[in-house]
């Protein structure tokens, strides 16, 4: 009897998630993926120091009579320094303790007092009553596991693989609130791979968890670029999240010195008001109504007309422009609503883009890719010179490609782009905008439609009024539509719900005078 094929063996960071969820027990995705990430930052930085301190220590060549506690000498190399009762085999060493959580707690607060820029990024969570010792000692045995006794530039890129992964798996866990930090890999691929950031400032003013920032930074070493050609510059509003963007970065060695927070945001306080990007690659929140704008309706930004104050979209999208450089380009993720609204003057702004002459590209994307929500969504992409600088001379057209039929599900209600998909779209792209680049209108899939084509459609920019689809999905998917509007049904039935139940907590709370 033969043999039973021997299963394929799971990738690591497979191994680990799972192997780490076990762990989890009763503590909430939202407050673990803190705690778990929080160890794999920790351990990258302590791997990266002692690779170094032990070059210290040997003393041979240029590091002959160096101090290895020296710590000018890792500010040197870009090495946070690493206190000795923080690092990775003190902790090991301790980790079976009933103290390990007060340990790792005492020890990220040691690191964030010897390095300036990690100052009130790194989680203080690891003493709290729900985490056990007991977990958080395997979950240290199990991450010392990841990239043991490698390079530090292996260690970097499994670790930094690792953190990327459990980002996303944590942001699946969390369903709807997972899309608040995560903007889906294979969208952000696809955003960096049709935008090519090779060199220059890259911007991205929602800028989440920093994976745009990460794939940019790919993007140039995959092909053969330098990193230090490209510098990267963001704000988040969010705390929490901006702790996570700066672990993100650091973990890969790139310099988030321009990565700002404030709560008040890039409408209200932006952190960047001189900056002319390069490129600017972003996913804000979709229709965001509580974005201030009824205190910004005199604002410079509003060159193309003044956003509604109940829906953010074409602020954005003016923001994005203000702050691109003469020959600037910009790709970022709306709902596909902003497309065609004419509501509160959305469709007179959407006019002035198109006649300036901004918008270069529009792709209408696949249902069920984000996982805060299931509105549906496209991709815009403006340049600020379309004339003949790098790429042919595109002023009087806009491509448009409909790819609502790409991709496939990972789950029942998640889907997800191929690279094969990736690629196929982006080269679309840049076989349209390069000269010479061959390209050809497919029915059904895309055409470049002349600005007079655009105009006798009243300024609309839905894809599916381009590309030539069937009749009967041609002007209008009653589908897509509906489920469109069912999604933002359900979601303002939650919102509804949360308040009802707020507003009844504290009527609770009210004590009524007691009678004589």
């Amino acid at each position: 009897m033969a043999k039973a094929k021997k299963e394929k063996e799971e990738p690591l960071e497979t191994q680990l998630w799972k192997a780490a969820d076990k762990l989890r027990k009763n503590i909430d995705a939202a407050e673990y993926k803190h705690i778990v990430l929080g160890l794999i930052f920790l351990k990258y930085i302590s791997d990266a120091f002692v690779e170094l301190h032990d070059k210290l220590q040997e003393g041979k060549g240029e590091y002959e009579g160096a101090d290895p506690e020296d710590k000018d000498e890792y500010k040197a190399e870009n090495i946070f320094f690493v206190p000795p009762s923080s690092r990775w085999s003190f902790l090991q060493s301790h980790a079976k303790q009933p103290t390990i959580g007060k340990a790792v707690d005492e020890a990220m607060d040691a690191i964030e007092r010897e390095n300036n820029s990690l100052k009130g990024v790194l989680p203080k969570v690891y003493a709290r009553q729900n985490l056990d010792p007991t977990s958080l000692g395997g979950l240290i045995d199990l991450i010392a596991k990841i990239a043991l006794g490698d390079a530090k530039a292996r260690s970097a890129d499994v670790l930094g693989h690792v953190f990327e992964y459990f980002l996303g798996e944590f942001a699946l866990a969390e369903g709807k609130k997972g899309g608040q930090f995560y903007t889906p890999r294979s969208v952000v691929e696809l955003l960096v791979e049709m935008l090519e950031p090779y060199e220059g400032r890259v911007f991205d003013p929602c800028c989440g968890s920093g994976g745009m920032f990460v794939q940019s930074e790919k993007f140039v070493k995959d092909h053969q670029g330098r990193i230090d050609d490209i510098s990267i510059y963001g704000q988040e509003s969010n705390q929490t999240t901006w702790r996570l963007c700066k672990m993100n970065l650091a973990i890969r060695g790139i310099d988030s010195s321009q990565v700002k927070w404030n709560n008040e945001g890039s409408f209200l306080n932006d952190a960047h008001k001189d900056l002319k990007a390069d490129y600017i690659i972003a996913n804000p929140h979709f229709n965001d109504s509580d974005w201030s704008g009824d205190l910004l309706r005199k604002d410079g930004r509003w060159k193309y007309g003044v956003p509604p104050e109940g829906n953010a979209n074409f602020a954005w999208i003016q923001h994005f422009v203000y702050h691109l450089s003469p020959r600037g380009q910009a790709g970022f993720v709306l709902a596909k609503g902003a497309l065609t609204s004419k509501t509160s003057g959305e469709g007179a702004i959407r006019k002035e883009l198109i006649e300036a002459g901004l918008i270069d590209c529009i792709v209408n994307l696949p249902a069920k890719l984000f996982l805060n929500t299931q509105i549906p969504a496209s991709l815009w992409f403006l340049s600020r010179d379309r004339s003949n600088h790098k790429f042919r001379d595109r002023r009087e057209e806009i491509l448009f490609i409909d790819a609502r039929n790409v991709g496939h599900l990972i789950n029942r209600r998640t889907r997800e782009l191929s690279h094969e998909d990736i690629l196929d779209i982006a080269g679309t792209y840049h076989s349209w905008r390069n000269k010479d680049g061959g390209y050809e209108d497919v029915k059904g899939y895309c055409n470049t439609a002349p600005i007079e084509r655009v105009r006798e459609l009243d300024y609309v920019l839905t894809p599916g009024r381009y590309v030539g689809l069937a009749e009967e999905e041609d002007d209008f998917d009653f589908v897509e539509r509906f489920t469109s509007l069912q999604a933002e049904f359900e979601e303002q039935l939650k919102e509804e719900k949360s308040l009802n139940k707020q507003i009844l907590e504290n009527l609770k709370k009210i004590q009524l005078p007691k009678n004589n």
